[in-house]
């Protein structure tokens, strides 16, 4: 009785399998219509993305960190003068001279860009020091990708999907006479949504 019991079981089971894999299906017999419905779906993942310089080319990670120079051997006689280097350069593959491409892409609210800000010191004297708000930019979109000053946040046109670029252009204020050396410093931008 009980080998009776799984051998009926399993054959309403072949029965009823593809019954429940199959698609929707009418039959009519005569006149009249047939209809069969099929569902879609699409997923999108909840997405952040902020690049600049180098990485802001394509909408994946890379680990390029991007170096702008500021080099006063072919003018020294501006240093401390608020003048411009004699020579501008950076080590990134899409950034010209002092300007550097930004994106922001975000598809689940309103972003916000913060800056923090490490101080330039010497590699030749630790004690040397260039605070790092003598670095300052401007943004080719101020109103859509502003740039924000380090120990600075900014928020983002509100909308559930950012889809920004601008470019970044900064500059050295050459305020101060300063010490020979080496000055090396950072900024970290980070875009966040709630």
């Amino acid at each position: 009785m009980r080998k009776n019991l799984i051998v009926k079981t399993a054959v309403a089971l072949a029965l009823a399998a593809p019954l429940l894999a199959s698609a929707e299906s009418q039959f009519v017999v005569g006149t009249g219509s047939a209809s069969a419905k099929l569902d879609f779906r699409v997923v999108i993942p909840r997405v952040l993305f902020l690049g600049v310089g180098t990485g802001a080319a394509v909408l994946s990670t890379t680990g390029t960190v991007d170096v702008l120079t500021f080099d006063y051997t072919s003018n020294p006689n501006a240093i401390g003068t608020n003048a411009a280097a004699g020579s501008i350069t950076n080590t990134g593959t899409n950034p010209t001279g002092s300007t550097f491409p930004v994106r922001v892409f975000g598809n689940d609210g309103q972003i916000t860009l913060t800056a923090v800000g490490v101080d330039l010191i010497s590699t030749t004297t630790a004690t040397d020091i260039i605070p790092i708000t003598q670095i300052t930019g401007t943004s080719s979109a101020s109103a859509s990708l502003p740039l924000p000053a380090p120990g600075a946040s900014v928020t983002l046109p509100a909308g559930r999907v950012t889809n920004e670029t601008a470019n970044w252009t900064f500059s050295y204020a050459n305020a101060a006479v300063v010490p020979a050396g080496t000055y090396n410093g950072r900024v970290t931008y980070t875009a966040s949504m709630p």
